[in-house]
């Protein structure tokens, strides 16, 4: 199914917060606390990621999940909503759909892991996401509904990102000086404990 996706994240710094206000705001819970194991695939010479494509292989809970993203015309790094084209289906075996990328000469170029709650009020989803790198919330609507529902929240103007969570990923790299290649709870939570 193809679909114009238009979101918006913002940093959580409060989750039980955040889920005690969403009902109050006509939100109720669709999916409760899952895990939720992505993969990105590219090829060697990063040709998707330089034409702001992705292509997923996502495992969230029991299912799999495969999507392709791209930009759209209004989509960019000044916008305050990140819109995206995107095309997605249920599979069967995600393992299987790997092996047949990496057939087809596309290796796995980044993993992110988080847990993510899934919200709906019947005209958009909030999400909370725990991530090894912080928590945070995407809020994907209508414009004007995402502009309401920060409003709301009291979410402040720079709290909110259009950035994906590899791009997140690469800043938290460079403010802590990590050498993970992924964000992936396995290689992160070690090297903080230390």
């Amino acid at each position: 199914m193809q679909s114009i996706e238009i979101e918006v994240k913002f940093r959580v710094r409060d989750p039980k917060s955040l889920e005690g206000t969403l009902p109050q705001l006509g939100f109720h819970c669709e999916t409760p606390r899952t895990f939720e194991r992505n993969i990105l695939f590219d090829t060697p010479d990063h040709r998707l990621r330089a034409s702001t494509q992705i292509l997923r292989v996502r495992r969230y809970g029991d299912r799999w999940v495969l999507t392709h993203k791209q930009t759209t015309p209004n989509d960019s790094p000044e916008a305050r909503h990140k819109e995206r084209i995107e095309t997605e289906t249920a599979v069967e075996d995600g393992e299987a759909v790997a092996a047949i990328f990496k057939v087809l000469g596309y290796t796995s170029a980044f993993v992110y892991e988080k847990w993510r709650s899934e919200w709906s009020d019947g005209t958009g989803h909030c999400v909370i996401d725990e991530t090894p790198i912080g928590q945070y919330a995407e809020l994907e609507g209508p414009r004007e509904w995402i502009d309401r529902m920060l409003a709301a929240l009291h979410v402040e103007p720079a709290d909110v990102t259009i950035l994906s969570y590899g791009r997140l990923f690469e800043q938290w790299q460079q403010q802590t000086g990590s050498h993970a290649q992924n964000m992936a709870f396995a290689e992160i939570e070690p090297a903080l404990a230390r």
